[in-house]
């Protein structure tokens, strides 16, 4: 019996005649959204989740105070104070590991070893890479952890039409109407003492409470979870239409072309445009977001890239210009303010046999990291431990044999941390005139096909 007794997956790397003696690298992910975060440290001992506090800053005194009220010890003044506005960030343990025979090892074509290190290093950075794209976009699902849902949270459409008027209305996604941010700043579930106004078909109502579909999940939107939204008062039959949009008072920026309300309502021709990606850096800058090293970073799919290209306003800038490095290797380029990254991980989705593109154009601090401090750490001498190494916050150990034989050892890897998304309420248009309302200002997401 031989002693390459590989996996079925790992045989063909033990054949003879002329296979090459090495391995090549395999297709991987164009990765990038870890990148927007601000990095923090965990600290250890505090429990499994963080509260972080933002201060707030106190409005402009726009009007002369009236010289008769200048008396007194408090000279006709009262005080104020700034507001405040509180994020959580919780923990989660991410790893994989991978055994390897050292002495069947020997027949293989190249050194598994390394490529079992490379491997697992790559995996590693993608799994970040994926929990920061998602918790951009979706929002935290730590257990724990309240946020008010991702940059694609509070913006939704009517499910089920209303047949009468009802203070009960079924919608295709409900992040983003679950929990939003009180006048104290902590950010709590909504309910009739912390009411949310919501727009239907263009109509405030103010709703008081989300019911989720849970396993009946009929949500057509990526990692959606449809549900019931209920009102304090009646929704008109005129506005509970099929389709209808549904946008919270505090959601973030959705750009679609041409005007579309909703994801639904996209259709051909409905491509990115230059003009759409200005519209999200004029947002943006209303809100007054700072830059990440003087850009704002647009993260978008090949499929979106090639709409911009065709673009008839993107096409006057470059033309005549037909060695611009933007034509010639249309990958990563700087335009109008704006650094354009392409990656194969933006979400997508396939509705009404059309497939939805989203790309998203960032500002520092839209994303925070928090890596735990304790990461590596061990109490115990790593004398008979193993080899471990701390790269960019993740942990990679490679343990020695422990089967008798003395052959088997493990190469494993693992990462202690999370994402959360830091709320700017507090920015408000007394504060900054031409702020919007949105709880998350610091990216705006762009709908297209």
């Amino acid at each position: 019996m031989s002693i390459a007794n590989f996996p079925a997956s790992l045989q063909p790397i033990i054949q003879q005649g002329f296979l090459a003696r090495r391995f090549q690298t395999g297709l991987q992910s164009k990765l990038g959204f870890r990148t927007i975060a601000d990095r923090m440290t965990f600290p250890g001992r505090i429990g499994q989740a963080i509260t972080e506090t933002r201060r707030g800053l106190k409005a402009p005194v726009k009007v002369a105070a009236d010289p008769s009220q200048n008396a007194g010890l408090d000279n006709g003044m009262t005080p104020s104070s700034w507001a405040v506005e509180q994020y959580s960030l919780g923990l989660g343990l991410y790893r994989d590991t991978i055994d390897l025979n050292m002495v069947s090892e020997g027949v293989g074509i190249a050194s598994q070893f390394l490529a079992n290190a490379e491997a697992g290093g790559k995996q590693a950075l993608a799994t970040l890479d994926l929990n920061a794209r998602d918790t951009l976009y979706f929002g935290s699902d730590t257990p724990g952890v309240l946020d008010v849902g991702g940059y694609l949270g509070g913006n939704t459409s009517v499910s089920s039409a209303l047949s009468s008027a009802s203070a009960s209305l079924h919608v295709d996604d409900i992040r983003g109407f679950v929990n939003s941010v009180t006048p104290v700043g902590i950010v709590a579930a909504v309910s009739p003492l912390n009411p949310l106004v919501v727009y239907v078909n263009g109509t405030a109502y103010n709703c008081i409470g989300v019911v989720s579909d849970g396993s009946q999940n009929v949500s057509t939107a990526p990692s959606g979870m449809s549900g019931t939204l209920q009102f304090s008062a009646n929704v008109a039959t005129t506005d509970g239409v099929a389709g209808a949009p549904v946008i919270a008072f505090s959601a973030p920026a959705v750009i679609r072309p041409n005007g579309r309300r909703t994801t639904a309502g996209l259709t051909a021709g409905d491509t990115l445009s230059f003009k759409a990606v200005q519209g999200a850096v004029t947002k943006l800058r209303r809100n007054a977001v700072p830059t990440i090293d003087g850009l704002y970073n647009c993260h978008l799919s090949d499929e979106q890239l090639q709409g911009l290209f065709d673009d008839g306003q993107f096409q006057n800038m470059f033309r005549g210009a037909y060695q611009s490095r933007e034509f010639r290797q249309g990958e990563v380029f700087e335009l109008m303010g704006v650094r354009f990254i392409p990656t194969t991980e933006a979400p997508q989705q396939v509705l009404n046999g059309v497939e939805i593109q989203r790309a998203i154009v960032v500002g520092k601090g839209a994303l925070i990291e928090g890596d735990y401090v304790d990461t590596g750490y061990s109490d115990i001498p790593d004398v008979n431990a193993g080899l471990k190494e701390m790269h960019d916050g993740i942990c990679m150990i490679t343990r020695p044999p422990l089967d008798r034989l003395g052959q088997i050892i493990s190469q494993s890897w693992y990462w202690i941390g999370g994402f959360a998304l830091p709320t700017d309420v507090t920015a408000n248009p007394s504060i900054i005139s031409t702020a919007t309302n949105s709880a998350l200002k610091r990216a705006v997401v762009i709908e297209s096909l």
